[in-house]
């Protein structure tokens, strides 16, 4: 390389590193995006988003923060190559854990962390093009990723070689899901190491102000919830969506110019994919996945935000595509006529005061259609789901900034069912893959039917973070209440479902540390005890526990 070019090369190295702005999109759950959200809980930031989060709306203005704990780390962010051009770059980062006894993890993307080694590899880049108010955004961020998938004991499929002549032979029959059909969510995908390429939070988009329209597979977070939302997360692998709407914007009442609060909306059409191993049959490998969100901050309290979402899944073809207009209307009285497809709902709020170092949020859910204005007087609960936390931030000794955070969430059948048949939230009898993409949950990360309790405490310090948490789940409860339907058939053998539930309790501890001024390791210790893995219970004093001690590192270059 001749002396001229050396030159022009540190030129613009010394450019780009001397042209760092406030701001930058981040991952969402990154460390990063946690500190951002801390900040935003004691008052030093403003959340950039109302209830719709994916890696571009997740874009904290940071122009005006100074003397935050991570003011000597380098936490992100755009590089200005012109006045006009902006980019960004994100890691490389390395993730890897380790499951001794049984799979393991969520809210991870393309990843299944199975039982032995698991591994993820991203990296990418982000650029801004802007022309007046109007700006063009790409981002190419692809995820390598791959599982030892070492072999467990496995609760019985609940597929049959024989049903349907065969279409589950070899796949959901023998590593398919136990609970109620239909479910593409193997619990084991196949004998075999395997692994893969995602685009993982790879987009193009164009934005005017606020209103923006984009394609791509970053993956949609819904609602407040930190762990487990209810309907939209990042625990499935990303899908090719194209999406239209508003960022969180001001409104004004024209003329008058009255402040009425900020409003959000977004409009989503996706390509979901059966996995590898559910059935033969082709005709459902694809589902279109339809989302409208909406969400509302009112000016007379700005602390609250009211947000409603509803999904569709229908079929990939002409007959599913009229779901994305149907998002609009609603027929309470209904009943069942659109059954072909596949509905959830939720409303909620979250109620965020900086003053006080305080958030509280709540989301209530439905499944499919409701029974009517008189069925839901009668019984207002059909089909409910529900999440909710708490927040308060609060200083340690040495004065350490921290938070305790506490959320508890609940996907179980409501009780009426026991008068009907057998389901659970996220079935459905027309849907033959369940609300899955390629065999992973869209919504919890703890799956369907189930309830879980977390309570973590996480403080910040000019290094990095800490936080000891333990997390109580019941995995798919509704497996265990199918048995008691229609229990006046004497065939129903009661005698033990009583104690066949399965739990986990996890108590574990991670910490994030820049070793140096833009290098991350977060390393993560957790000991997963699973009571009464494949629902055998042994009695209410004695229980089958299977013990998997669990490690995670992960190595991420900041920049």
């Amino acid at each position: 390389m001749t002396r001229r070019a050396l030159t022009v090369l540190a030129g613009i190295v010394a450019l780009v590193a001397n042209n760092v702005t406030a701001g930058a999109q981040e991952v969402l759950l990154s460390p990063t995006e946690n500190y951002y959200e801390f900040l935003a809980l004691n008052g030093s930031l403003e959340r950039p988003y109302l209830n719709y989060r994916t890696l571009s709306d997740s874009d904290w203005d940071t122009s005006n923060l100074s003397g935050d704990p991570w003011s000597a780390n380098a936490v992100g962010g755009k590089r200005n190559l012109s006045d006009n051009f902006s980019f960004r770059v994100y890691g490389p980062e390395l993730f890897t854990s380790f499951n001794s006894a049984a799979p393991y993890g969520q809210n991870d993307g393309a990843l299944w962390q199975g039982r032995g080694f698991n591994a993820s590899l991203t990296a990418g880049a982000r650029g801004e093009l802007t022309f007046g108010d109007a700006r063009v955004e790409l981002t190419f961020k692809p995820m390598a990723y791959g599982s030892q998938n070492l072999a467990f004991e496995l609760v019985p499929p609940a597929y049959s070689d024989i049903e349907s002549g065969g279409i589950y032979a070899g796949k959901a029959s023998e590593y398919g899901y136990f609970g109620i059909k239909y479910i593409d969510a193997p619990q084991r995908f196949g004998d075999d190491p395997f692994g893969g390429f995602s685009w993982g939070d790879s987009e193009i988009r164009f934005s005017w102000k606020t209103l923006t329209a984009g394609f791509g597979t970053q993956s949609i977070w819904l609602g407040p919830a930190k762990i487990n939302p209810i309907l939209m997360s990042n625990n499935a692998p990303p899908f090719p969506k194209a999406d239209i709407g508003v960022r969180k914007t001001e409104l004004t009442l024209p003329w008058l110019g009255w402040d009425l609060g900020y409003v959000e909306g977004r409009l989503v059409a996706g390509y979901l994919s059966e996995s590898e191993w559910f059935d033969s049959d082709e005709s459902n490998d694809h589902n279109l996945l339809s989302l409208l969100t909406l969400a509302y901050s009112p000016s007379i309290l700005p602390e609250l935000t009211l947000f409603a979402n509803r999904v569709y899944l229908s079929k990939f073809d002409g007959s599913g595509f009229p779901a994305i207009g149907s998002l609009f209307f609603v027929n309470l009285e209904g009943g069942g006529a659109q059954d072909a497809w596949d509905q959830r709902a939720s409303i909620g709020f979250d109620f965020l005061v900086p003053a006080g170092g305080i958030e509280v949020y709540g989301e209530a859910g439905i499944n499919d259609y409701g029974p009517s204005t008189l069925g839901y007087i009668r019984y207002p609960f059909h089909s409910m789901v529900y999440a909710a936390g708490i927040s308060k931030g609060f200083m340690l000794p040495l004065g350490i900034p921290s938070e305790v955070f506490f959320e508890c969430s609940n996907l179980e059948l409501s009780q009426d069912f026991q008068f009907q048949w057998p389901t659970t939230f996220y079935a459905h009898h027309q849907m033959k893959t369940g609300y899955t993409n390629q065999g992973q949950w869209l919504g919890a990360g703890n799956g369907t039917g189930g309830n879980s309790q977390y309570l973590g405490i996480r403080g910040w310090h000019t290094r990095g973070t800490f936080t000891v948490y333990v997390l109580r789940t019941n995995i798919d409860n509704d497996y265990i209440y199918a048995k008691s339907i229609n229990t006046l058939n004497p065939a129903n053998d009661l005698d033990s479902a009583i104690t066949d539930f399965r739990a986990t309790i996890t108590p574990g501890a991670v910490t994030t540390w820049y070793i140096y001024s833009n290098i991350q390791i977060t390393i993560e210790f957790a000991l997963v005890f699973e009571h009464n893995p494949t629902y055998e219970g042994l009695s209410w004093r004695k229980t089958e526990i299977r013990s998997n001690p669990r490690c995670a590192l992960a190595l991420k270059w900041e920049q």
